[in-house]
Formats: structure tokens, sequence, C-alpha cells
């Protein structure tokens, strides 16, 4: 059988087969060294974040139902009391005994309302002059104060006719008028410190609304500012001043009785921390938490008393009741009452004389929660008007 000839190729054909390019053979596409790292990085955050969550969710299991009933009531209340992680405790204890810490507490106070023939304001101008006095012309005099717990900053102010209430708007309060942020209102008013006072709408959120209506009764130059959401507030009590400047702290307060007592400016918050110079041997032996504090309290010679004690911070992990009310009796608080706290405390003064920075400028006490970059808005705040100011 023969064989079949190869086909002979032309000279013009070969020479197009020669010009013909050769097929490139397909590279491989690279698989991303940008995007290994970035997969395999989120893959390890991921699992620090669920190993991190997991640890703390054991770490609370343990104290919550653990043998120290103390570490288990302290880590209670400490949470009950931020508006944000209030729901956690009845996740590992039910609320029936969440409930039962809460209520465990001493002997309560027997009256009402505190008696003011307890303060006697010195009127005397050479107060000023005193030793106490003589090198804070402004009136003011702060001090620093450390705890095992916490860092606190106490203001005494020398005359009780400069605080007043200031209020966020004018008009009535609403969903749709925000609260204001404290450095923000004490410049509007002019006043030369502040501290936070009463409760307000708060539901754990950032939303506009949140510090926009008080809660409880609030009282202003004599007059009901607001009287609503009274289960809104945490703890039971209030505290005004009357047209004689003397703080009023009571356990509970109508507009009836306010008028009654003469209340100028006031609002709703607790507990009472000390009446008529006794303490409130249940707000002293109350579980409550490591928290943020804000208090007011005064002398038996009318000077005021703001107290802000930091929280929640690697420095200061923050007080409790019985801390807070320790620092009054030390300073002679006749009466005081506890006000809001939490990422709600802060403390604001116009630096008159330069003790901590450029003189003449307001400067931030105390430090407030190092989750919010500005203070919260809120709806009412203890202001200090300059000395010789009429409100």
């Amino acid at each position: 059988m023969s064989k079949m000839k190869e086909p002979v190729l032309s000279l013009n054909e070969a020479e197009v087969l020669a010009e013909k390019p050769r097929k490139k053979k397909k590279k491989k596409k690279k698989s991303g060294a940008f995007g290994r790292f970035l997969r395999r990085t989120l893959l390890l955050l991921f699992t620090v974040v669920l190993l991190a969550a997991g640890g703390l969710v054991m770490i609370m299991n343990t104290v919550f139902n653990g043998p120290s009933e103390a570490a288990r009531d302290v880590l209670t209340m400490s949470l009950s009391e931020a508006s944000a992680t209030k729901w956690v405790p009845g996740l590992f204890l039910g609320d029936e005994k969440v409930a039962e810490i809460r209520n465990k507490s001493g002997a309560a106070l027997e009256q009402e309302f505190s008696d003011a023939s307890q303060v006697i304001i010195n009127k005397d101008s050479t107060l000023t002059a005193s030793d106490e006095w003589k090198d804070y012309p402004d009136g003011i005099r702060i001090e620093e104060y450390r705890g095992e717990t916490y860092n606190a900053y106490i203001m005494l102010i020398r005359d009780p006719s400069q605080i007043y209430m200031a209020t966020s708007t004018d008009g009535d309060f609403s969903l749709d008028i925000p609260g204001t942020r404290i450095h923000n209102e004490i410049v509007d008013q002019g006043a030369i410190a502040a501290i936070n006072a009463g409760a307000f709408n708060d539901d754990g959120s950032a939303n506009s609304y949140v510090g926009s209506i008080p809660a409880g009764l609030l009282m202003v130059n004599g007059e009901v500012k607001s009287n609503k959401y009274h289960e809104r507030v945490p703890e039971e009590g209030f505290a005004g001043f009357t047209f004689d400047n003397i703080l009023v702290v009571a356990k509970s307060m109508t507009p009836e009785q306010a008028k009654e007592l003469n209340i100028r400016d006031g609002c709703e918050f607790g507990p009472v921390l000390i009446m008529n110079g006794t303490v409130n041997q249940e707000a002293y032996n109350a579980n409550s938490g490591y928290n943020p504090r804000t208090a007011i309290g005064q002398r038996a010679d009318g000077s005021v008393i703001f107290l802000c004690i930091d929280g929640r911070q690697a420095s200061s992990l923050g007080g409790t009741y019985r801390d807070i009310i320790d620092i009054m009796v030390e300073y002679g608080a006749v009466n005081a009452c506890n006000m809001d706290g939490g990422s709600s405390s802060v403390m604001m003064y116009l630096d008159s004389q330069g003790r901590y920075g450029d003189p003449g400028e307001y400067v931030m006490i105390n430090s407030y929660s190092l989750l919010q970059s500005e203070p919260r808005r809120m709806p009412n705040f203890w202001m200090v008007r300059p000395a010789n100011e009429e409100g």
C-alpha cells in the first residue's frame, strides 16, 4: 500500500504561516496577595472578637451566678443604672432576682421634706475675705478627691442665690426640639459654672429626641416648667432651692407642695442622700454600682456643693451612693440629693483665674464618657450666674 505524500506548500503559503504570531499561553491569574491578607485579617479579627465576647459572657456568668453575692450585686447595679446595659443582668439572673437585689437596703428617712431652719445663710460681707474664700474672688472653689475606685470633683459655691435652673428651651419641651449640650448652654446663659441636673427621656439610643424632655417635676423661677414622665425617673427624690436660697430635698414632690414650700428652682431625681444632717441609710446600704455620679448639696452656712464622680474609665471605675454620701458628709452637707449620673455627669467652669488653663476660658472639669465625642444633650442644668447678677 502506497504512502500518502505530504502536501507541498508553495513559497507564498510558507511565508504567510511563518509570519503568523504564535499564540501566547494563558497565564494563570494571580490570586491577589492583598485579598488573601484582607481575608485572613478579617477572619482573625472575627475570631478574636468572638473569643472576647465568649470570654466576657463566661466571666459575667461566673460573677452573676458565682459564690460572691457582693460581687454579683455590684455588677448587677452597675449595669442596671446605665440605660444602655440595664437589660443585661436579667439575662443571667431573671427580672425577679434583679428586682430583689435592687431593693436591698437599710432604714429609710423618717421625714418627707428637709427642714429649712437647718441652713442659716451668712450674708456678712466679710465672708468673702475669710480664709476659705480669700483666694477665690468669683466665689467658687474646686477640689479633686480620689477614692479607691474613682476620681471626684467638688465645686463649692459660696452664694446660693447664684444657683438657678437653666433649660434647653424657653417654650414647651417637645420631642421635636433637641436638648442642648452643657458647653453650649453655659456660654449661651453667660453662667460661670454648671452641672447636669434631673432625669430626661432616654431609650439608650443616640437619636436626637433623647434628652429633649425632662422626666418628673421641673420648677423654674417658681413655675412648673414640666411635670410628666415620672415613671422614667430611676430613683425617687427631689432637690430644689427656695426663694430664700435654701436647698430643700424630699423623697417626692408635687406642684402643690413645691408652691407651699416656696420652691424657686428644682428637679426630680434621687435618692435623697442626706436630710437634716442625717444620712439616708437606705441609700448608704443600697447595692448601687460603680458608675459616674452627680450630686448637689448645701452646707449649714448656705454654701452649695456640686459633686461629679468620673466613671467607666481606666483611671476611674466609678462611685456608689455610699461614696457620694461620704464625700458630702466630709464637706459638711446638711442636705444632699443624687442627680442624674452615668454618661450625663458633667461639670464646667469659667476659669477666670487661669487655674486650669488660659484665664477667661470655659473648662470641662471632669472627664465624661470615653464613648462620647462631646457631652450629651439634656433639657435642664444647674447653673451658677456671676456674682451680683440678678436672676
